[in-house]
């Protein structure tokens, strides 16, 4: 099946008892055992089934099994937000002393966790001076485990060469990581270019709507963990925790998500509710519509921007002279996602009476939603971050990041025009006495 189709039918089959064409929601906690044999052998992982939710829920499953589809992997485990699904995806991999090599350019919330929480817990994270796979490969070592990127940065808007940081990744035995959350599987799917494992945050555009956290780690079932049991001992050495299970002898390339599934998640409990899971489900079906109305919508508002006098500059990668445009080219056909920067004229002052006095855009921190959505990101996601810092994250002062609706282009430009009237002398005053 395609994407479009694989979001409305992947992973569910009509169910058997009711025949409900909608994925039902089993809100419950536990389910009953056949016998103590049947119990032991869930809870050895010998046997498939459903034991607690904690664990494993059936309404969660269609959303895993749908979000592994969707990007082309072999499992996926979705839990309670993407900042949970990104710790979890780390933690699988990592021991004390390890490391992982890192592009710069990052979501605010990320960055804490590999510059400050990571560490603390004795896992190092490199950051490489830029994006480049010459950058990343210069950082890597024999404590390395992995490399990890943003498929588009949030907010900078670079676009990585997945194939080319899968190379390096590859040539040195750890897996490449990529968060895709920007790109959706609908413009992207970083495993098809060499990446391992893909994570998303599902509140952002899968979801689609504002209304609901969640978050995925999906593995491509293609490395090798066998091979590079020295440096992966956790997929390789007996398990004390299950009777000295071996991750890798009992699931082969399901490795990565059988762990993560039964070590971080039933151990730390950051659980995605079935009614949650659900909701992400409705999201998901109309998806590829949406990512179709927000990237030609995002187009214009491009082009509107760079055609006015009071913006000093736009960073999308749908123009010809982006530095990413190659990029963009090779893996979004030409097409440009509908997250974008820009400056204002007049720096950090204009850029703040410029996001003060929006009207239909909402100012908040989300990012793919249908309605149009605002950030002043030296403000809010990068606030915790030095000077130095936001500049290497690709953060300017007078940054605004729009996260581009569904809304009708008409009406988003119209609130695009009079919040920049506001940067202009004395409008501000002016508006407010309106």
């Amino acid at each position: 099946m395609k994407r479009d189709t694989v979001a409305i039918h992947g992973g569910y089959q009509t169910d058997p008892t009711t025949k409900a064409v909608a994925v039902p929601i089993y809100q419950t906690v536990a389910y009953e055992f056949d016998s103590a044999d049947q119990a032991a052998a869930l809870f050895n992982l010998e046997a498939e089934g459903f034991r607690y939710s904690r664990i494993s829920n059936p309404t969660t499953a269609v959303l895993e099994r749908r979000v592994a589809a969707l990007e082309g992997g072999l499992e996926a485990l979705c839990v309670a937000s993407g900042q949970a699904a990104l710790t979890y995806a780390v933690q699988n991999l990592t021991d004390m002393g390890s490391n992982i090599v890192s592009i710069p350019q990052l979501y605010g919330t990320t960055y804490t966790l590999f510059a400050h929480i990571l560490p603390a817990q004795g896992v190092t994270v490199r950051f490489a001076e830029t994006d480049s796979a010459a950058a990343i490969e210069k950082l890597i070592d024999e404590n390395t485990r992995a490399v990890f990127c943003e498929s588009v940065g949030n907010p900078a808007g670079n676009i990585c060469d997945i194939a080319a940081l899968a190379k390096v990744a590859a040539r040195h035995g750890v897996p490449l990581m990529v968060d895709n959350t920007v790109a959706t599987p609908i413009l992207l799917r970083p495993i098809e270019h060499g990446a391992d494992i893909v994570v998303h945050s599902l509140t952002k555009f899968l979801g689609g709507h504002g209304t609901t956290l969640g978050g995925a780690i999906v593995d491509s079932g293609r490395f090798a963990w066998r091979e590079h049991a020295r440096r992966f001992p956790m997929f390789n050495k007996p398990d004390a925790s299950y009777h000295g299970l071996i991750y890798a002898d009992r699931f082969g390339p399901a490795a990565y998500i059988a762990r993560a599934r039964s070590v971080c998640q039933r151990t730390t409990g950051a659980v995605l509710s079935p009614f949650a899971a659900f909701q992400l489900l409705q999201g998901i079906e109309t998806v590829a519509l949406r990512v179709e109305r927000h990237v030609e919508n995002a187009r214009r508002v491009a082009e509107f921007l760079r055609r006015d006098p009071r913006v000093a500059w736009v960073n999308y990668a749908g123009f010809a002279d982006s530095p990413y445009h190659a990029l963009a080219e090779k893996y979004f056909g030409g097409r440009a996602c509908s997250i974008l920067t820009f400056g204002v004229v007049g720096g950090f002052e204009a850029g703040k009476a410029f996001y003060d006095a929006l009207k239909l855009f909402k100012r908040l921190v989300n990012m793919g939603d249908a309605k149009s959505l605002a950030c002043h990101p030296a403000s809010s996601t990068h606030r915790q971050m030095s000077a130095d810092e936001q500049a290497k994250a690709g953060v300017r002062p007078e940054m605004i990041r729009l996260s581009v609706g569904i809304e009708h282009i008409d009406d988003i430009v119209a609130d695009l025009d009079q919040a920049l009237a506001a940067t202009t002398p004395g409008a501000a005053r002016l508006l407010a006495a309106e």
